[in-house]
């Protein structure tokens, strides 16, 4: 006679504010040490490990059995005009399908992605309550940081489901120098059972031996740049032509400008309209930790995975530089 499995398992459904899980992705690809995107199935994989720890279960009986994926989006029109956007937005697409996430979007207001825009926010609570009444989750988890989510929240611990929050805090420079402020709500995180800081999960001594920290970060070639891969998940998922997109011409012609400013293996240069980036990898003739602020540079124009135009095969102009004074 079989012997019954009481073993219970707790059913987790995972919702993601989308316009901040790119915003914070893109930070950890453009702006962090890392210079890498957030893996999607490594994420996944944390969240089930972090829920068992928190219920007191084992992984195994911890899975995700709904994962749903909430965005504004722009017009095809407006996406048309900014290069490869549809390209990559199907390329972003495949990936969430993959690894099994329901998209959602509504239609953007305007040419720019404006994160203020509250409508997603409101389609986002009405299905994570709705859902969660139909199918009774045990924990839902919630990557977001909008305090707009609060009274979602306390609606959740009324029907005695236990809520996740997965947020990031950080601050940083963009490339035009404006200040940049990502902060969670604390009305929020008052309200839910298991408020995760990941900034601080992700910094503590000792994450470069977390495997499962590690592992949020998608893997990637050095010689890449941080903007190759830019939406994989991992590398053994079998897209080949995810792993390979065809990418617009990079530009015969040379242009000339300055370095504007550098970060950890990447830069700026100074290109108007738009300061173009460039990674450590396009340096022709010069090592990065050689370069200044400041620096004479000439460059062809390419395109990164987004469309966007970057600055490829960097040659530091070496007969502009200033020379050194000697010392008597």
């Amino acid at each position: 006679m079989a012997i019954q499995n009481t073993t219970k398992l707790t059913r987790i459904g995972l919702f993601y504010d989308g316009n901040y899980f790119l915003h914070v992705s893109n930070y950890y690809a453009f702006n962090h040490p890392r210079n890498s995107r957030i893996s999607l199935r490594g994420l996944h994989t944390f969240i089930r490990h972090q829920v068992a720890k928190l219920e007191d279960a084992e992984p195994e009986v911890c899975q995700i059995v709904d994962m749903h994926f909430f965005r504004n989006r722009i017009s095809a029109i407006d996406a048309q005009q900014r290069g490869n956007l549809l390209y990559y937005d199907r390329v972003f697409e495949d990936i969430l399908m993959w690894e099994g996430v329901t998209i959602h979007y509504l239609p953007q207001r305007g040419s720019a992605m404006r994160r203020e825009d509250k409508s997603i926010n409101v389609r986002m609570a009405l299905e994570v309550y709705e859902l969660a009444t139909l199918k009774e989750f045990d924990v839902v988890v919630l990557i977001t940081s909008d305090g707009d989510y609060a009274p979602l929240v306390r609606k959740l611990n009324a029907l005695g489901t236990r809520v996740m929050v997965l947020s990031w805090d950080f601050e940083f420079d963009d490339n035009e120098g404006k200040h940049v402020v990502t902060r969670t709500s604390q009305e929020l995180l008052e309200e839910v059972s298991y408020p995760l800081a990941m900034h601080d999960i992700i910094e503590k001594k000792g994450a470069s031996k977390d495997k499962l920290i590690q592992d949020l970060f998608v893997k990637r070639d050095d010689t890449t740049g941080p903007r190759q891969g830019v939406y994989s998940s991992d590398s053994d998922i079998d897209l080949p032509e995810l792993e390979t997109p065809r990418p617009r011409e990079v530009s015969e012609e040379r242009f000339e400008s300055f370095i504007l400013t550098l970060k950890n293996g990447y830069g700026f240069i100074k290109y108007p309209p738009n300061n173009l980036f460039f990674h450590a990898s396009d340096l022709l003739n010069a090592e990065f930790p050689e370069l200044q602020e400041g620096d004479p540079v000439d460059f062809n124009i390419g395109y990164n995975r987004e469309g966007e135009e970057v600055a490829k095969n960097v040659k530091l102009l070496l007969d502009e530089l200033p020379e050194e004074e000697e010392e008597e």
